[in-house]
């Protein structure tokens, strides 16, 4: 079954959950969760380290200032879906003429053979899973890119010049497995260091895919 429970959840994968409870990190949590959780009990994983047994989550409001961080339950995620498995065709008739959806669906003919998992994320990922008509017609279209391997400059220079001369803004975050960072930075490179997301905050690092032991960017 596509979605189905086969693995922890990783960032970016959208979560639908049994009861809609999620506990507080250090934030209290605003008024508007409970009744965004009640209409789409949906959250999205989050880059940050969570208790055991528990997943770092964010919730969405109806407005673009509600967002909010906190912890689920393993047990309480019914399903997954992730990135990868989000494609325009799940997209209502109605809402393929949306910007977003429209360069995603272009996306997809020029990534058809790429060698790298991929997948939209941000309002178009969450449009897709939930069915929600969150995506505006000035959304940008938010992908993520997997790569466990180094990609090579000359490669993600391709890939960002591609990318970047489509109708809607597409912002790419390669992900490798233990950081996240943005493709149009590692392309262009104009510095000798790249800031990287991580569980831990964010860094300036060298080389995104050099890593110490446990995870902990050298």
């Amino acid at each position: 079954m596509a979605g189905a429970i086969d693995e922890a959840p990783q960032v970016h994968d959208l979560l639908l959950l049994s009861s809609g409870r999620v506990h507080p990190a250090c934030m209290a949590e605003p008024p508007w969760v409970q009744t965004a959780m009640k209409h789409s009990p949906w959250v999205v994983v989050r880059r940050v380290n969570a208790p055991v047994g528990k997943v770092a989550v964010g919730v969405r409001g109806t407005d673009r200032s509600q967002r909010w961080g906190g912890f689920v339950d393993m047990a309480d995620v019914a399903l997954i879906k992730r990135p990868l498995q989000l494609r325009v065709s799940l997209a209502h008739d109605s809402r393929r003429s949306v910007p977003a959806l429209k360069t995603l669906a272009l996306v997809e003919r020029e990534l058809a053979d790429i060698d790298l998992s991929w997948g939209p994320v941000g309002s178009v990922g969450f449009e897709l899973a939930t069915g929600d008509h969150v995506i505006t017609e000035a959304s940008d279209l938010d992908l993520a890119l997997f790569a466990p391997q180094k990609i090579d400059h000359a490669i993600a220079r391709d890939l960002w010049d591609t990318l970047s001369s489509l109708p809607a803004k597409v912002d790419v975050r390669i992900e490798t497995p233990y950081c996240g960072f943005s493709l149009e930075e590692y392309a262009l490179r104009r510095s000798a260091k790249i800031l990287i997301r991580t569980p831990d905050g964010q860094q300036l690092v060298e080389d995104p895919w050099d890593i110490a032991d446990e995870g902990r960017l050298k």
